[in-house]
């Protein structure tokens, strides 16, 4: 029962999130990945090597029903179905005590919103393949 409970709420805390793609250039062509295979860094310097930026990722998602994992982990499959192999976090934005508590009296709740930027590292389609690979063959 405890286990059901855990895996029910994980479910929740991922579910409620909600993530768009703006494409950066619709002429540019790139095979889905696997969110596995997309790599989260915190700030672009942090990037090893040159990149292309696919998309602006915006996500937003129920405070008192996500997590900033949750988010992460939304954005991750966002960009592995543009075609990313990374993602630039571009700050998690958390809505202010006072403004949660009204949500809470109101009963309309407080929305917390996240930015990034889905890349496309240039020399990393060895990798990804080899990532997408195993996590493929583990599923069969």
């Amino acid at each position: 029962m405890r286990i059901a409970l855990l895996l029910a709420a994980s479910v929740a805390t991922s579910a409620c999130v909600h993530t768009n793609a703006a494409i950066l250039d619709p002429t540019a062509k790139y095979a889905k990945t696997c969110p596995e295979a997309v790599i989260v860094y915190t700030t672009p310097d942090k990037v090893p090597g040159e990149y292309r930026e696919i998309a602006l990722l915006n996500s937003t998602g129920e405070t008192g029903w996500t997590s900033e994992q949750g988010m992460v982990n939304s954005q991750r499959k966002k960009a592995a179905d543009v075609g990313a192999s990374g993602l630039v976090l571009g700050g998690i934005n958390e809505p202010n005590a006072g403004t949660k508590i009204i949500g809470a009296v109101l009963g309309t709740g407080t929305e917390r919103k996240g930015k990034a930027v889905a890349i496309w590292l240039l020399a990393d389609s060895l990798r990804v393949t080899h990532v997408c690979d195993s996590v493929a063959a583990a599923k069969t």
